[in-house]
């Protein structure tokens, strides 16, 4: 997949997806409210992520505390839908690291927080066997091509490990409930 995006310190929810009066009338609208996807800091994301979408979707780099400020879901649940399937960073906001496993994007962290460095924006990232790894180990081998390999590692816990392979908690709710009908 291709990093569409690598942004600093501090990005908060506000700078991933504007609030405010322009967007708030699109709250259940998911398709308008991704318009404003990162619109702040970068004001063609959208159209870039739109042409990708459906080719297996996109990465976002990020450095320290990602996801900080409101615990806006909108903020996680609109880049999905423009087809963001992993983000890596120095660290999360907490609630925003939540988010993000809840609607089925992959939290993942650097463990060599200098390898943030070396990625950019059009780099092509592979990770394989993601589905049999994920749940047992929480290291990440992540190809970077014509760079290298850089380690990358998920906090995640047994359950939300279930949740990514579901590909977020609707689906994973609405499988545990056809398993008790």
């Amino acid at each position: 997949m291709p990093v569409l995006f690598k942004v600093g310190d501090d990005i908060s929810t506000d700078e991933i997806l504007a609030g405010g009066g322009r967007v708030l009338p699109y709250r259940s609208n998911l398709e308008e409210i991704s318009k404003f996807t990162f619109e702040i800091l970068d004001g063609t994301y959208y159209e870039r992520a739109m042409e990708i979408r459906d080719a297996g979707g996109h990465v976002i780099i990020g450095g320290s505390n990602y996801g900080q400020g409101s615990s806006r879901e909108h903020a996680a649940l609109a880049p999905r839908y423009l087809g963001l399937r992993f983000v890596i960073v120095k660290d999360y906001a907490r609630i925003h690291w939540q988010n993000l496993v809840n609607f089925g994007v992959l939290p993942l962290e650097f463990v060599h927080e200098e390898d943030y460095d070396m990625l950019e924006k059009g780099d092509v990232l592979r990770v394989k066997n993601l589905h049999k790894s994920l749940p047992a180990t929480s290291a990440v081998e992540v190809e970077v091509k014509g760079k290298g390999v850089i380690d990358a590692k998920h906090s995640l816990s047994k359950r939300q490990i279930d949740v990514m392979l579901h590909g977020g908690l609707i689906n994973w709710v609405r499988q545990g409930e056809a398993k008790n009908s």
